[in-house]
């Protein structure tokens, strides 16, 4: 039994956050929330979130017990890219590629 969830088009940057998912990936879930917590960056925050979320999604269920779960994975993929410019010298601009992300969290029992 699996628990799931799912959060797209986060404003953070997916090559950053993979940093944080892979120090939460097959941990029990205490472990992982508290690892978050102290990390204290907005990506932790989200990813703490994301978790949250799949959690309650395996209460409500009621098939699982909740303090027997751990990180089965977790799947930061690239989101669409808010496209920009900033002006540069002699009438030139720069792109600037503002990157979002999805989240995919999957919990599952010992």
């Amino acid at each position: 039994m699996e628990a799931r969830a799912v959060l797209r088009h986060t404003r953070i940057s997916p090559q950053k956050t993979r940093l944080i998912a892979d120090q939460v990936r097959n941990k029990p879930i205490s472990d992982a929330l508290r690892m978050l917590n102290l990390l204290g960056t907005k990506r932790a925050r989200i990813i703490a979130k994301v978790l949250n979320s799949a959690v309650a999604n395996a209460m409500t269920t009621g098939m699982m017990d909740v303090d027997n779960l751990y990180v089965k994975s977790i799947q930061i993929d690239e989101g669409m890219r808010l496209k920009r410019w900033r002006p540069r010298a002699q009438g030139r601009a720069n792109r600037i590629l503002k990157r979002s992300s999805h989240i995919a969290v999957v919990l599952e029992e010992f």
